[in-house]
């Protein structure tokens, strides 16, 4: 059994060996005293002090044992093991601070597998962290359920996301584009349809662009070609896997700004609808439209488009079901004739997991905040680059 007549002048891995002895020979008060010692020696090593928290808990001296936690989390605050102590030893108390400390320890858990002994704790902060969040995102649409059953359509979309964020299950998305970032325009992941009054027009169209679309393809006289086109040495590492990737393919109606007369003249009733649509018209840059098709069993990784001033829509034409495109923190499955506008300067990515053919037309048209003057100053500068070969 150790006394303090042992300590001389032990180095602190001296007590933490002392400690792991008197421990297997059950002297726990032992182990104690020389994990408290190794403290004082270390006071800036997390480890020991989670040491001496486990044993402090084993005794039962729960409060004593959180104290400790809290003094290796002032060292390490992000320590995946010392916040599950955290989290347990709370639980374990009945503290109303437990269901968060949960949230935030899984925050922190580390990519991979993890030690065997971690299984059964990390399964219990599930657990918890799961039933702290239902329970507090049902506290919360019950505080705010009078309000939004006033608010229109918008409005309580936009509610709920903040009630979504504030419990974590989605997050504020940026847009953050690679090249033209035009500022104060609104970020938002998919735009009202009532700023764009030609959807239901291309809408409707939707039966005859699709059978264009079929002939199109039926006669093997379409130029496709590969979404991704980059040169070997361009830094794009997202798109490696799809660069001149089969799997991933376009039928481009108009491509920077000019028409592909071998697609177009098959699809007359298709450019009819689209000559109905203000696109940008930036000489070298756009209007742009095309039919984007994604082999099966084929996904887009997350990634973002080059200018804000501009935003996508997508009008799915043939979609197999289970086939999903995701914008920041919403994610939207394609249907079938069901147009979209949404912000691709904003992180997307989409996966065809299914054994079929997804297209979708795509079209760029211009951001609603824009005024006239806007829209012809973005033009302007957009062309100049291209004009002196900047892009």
């Amino acid at each position: 059994m150790s006394d303090d007549s042992d300590f001389d002048t032990p180095s602190v891995a001296d007590l933490v060996s002392r400690a792991d002895r008197d421990l297997a020979s059950g002297d726990v008060d032992g182990a104690l005293r020389c994990l408290a010692k190794a403290t004082q020696g270390r006071p800036d090593d997390p480890s020991i002090f989670l040491k001496l928290a486990g044993l402090q808990r084993a005794r039962g001296g729960l409060t004593e044992a959180l104290a400790t936690v809290h003094q290796a989390l002032a060292l390490a605050p992000r320590d995946f093991t010392a916040l599950l102590m955290r989290a347990s030893l709370l639980q374990r108390l009945g503290q109303a601070g437990a269901g968060e400390a949960w949230v935030h320890a899984l925050a922190q858990r580390p990519v991979g597998e993890m030690p065997a002994y971690l299984h059964g704790v990390v399964a219990e902060a599930e657990a918890q962290a799961g039933a702290w969040e239902r329970q507090r995102d049902g506290r919360l649409a019950a505080a705010v359920a009078a309000t939004v059953s006033q608010a229109d359509a918008d409005e309580a979309k936009r509610i709920d996301r903040l009630r979504t964020n504030l419990t974590r299950r989605t997050r504020h998305y940026h847009s953050e584009p690679t090249r033209f970032h035009f500022p104060g325009l609104r970020e938002l992941e998919f735009h009202p349809r009532r700023c764009f009054n030609w959807l239901e027009r291309l809408e409707a169209a939707t039966g005859e662009i699709t059978d264009e679309l079929t002939a199109l393809l039926a006669a093997e006289r379409a130029e496709l070609v590969p979404y991704v086109q980059y040169d070997d040495h361009v830094p794009m590492e997202q798109w490696r896997p799809l660069n001149r990737n089969p799997d991933w393919t376009a039928i481009h109606l108009l491509r920077n700004g000019a028409e592909v007369a071998a697609n177009t003249k098959q699809c007359p009733k298709t450019m009819s609808v689209l000559r109905t649509i203000d696109q940008p018209r930036i000489p070298g840059a756009s209007p742009n439209a095309m039919f984007s098709l994604l082999a099966p069993h084929t996904a887009i990784p997350p990634h973002v488009g080059i200018n804000n001033a501009r935003l996508v829509c997508h009008l799915p034409l043939i979609v197999p079901e289970g086939c999903w495109f995701r914008v920041g923190a919403e994610t939207r499955h394609w249907q079938r004739g069901e147009a979209f506008v949404f912000d691709d300067t904003i992180e997307h990515e989409a996966l065809n997991p299914t054994d079929k053919l997804r297209v979708v037309l795509i079209i760029d048209v211009w951001h609603p905040d824009l005024s006239s003057i806007e829209q012809k100053a973005v033009a302007e500068l957009i062309g100049a680059d291209i004009a002196a070969g900047a892009l």
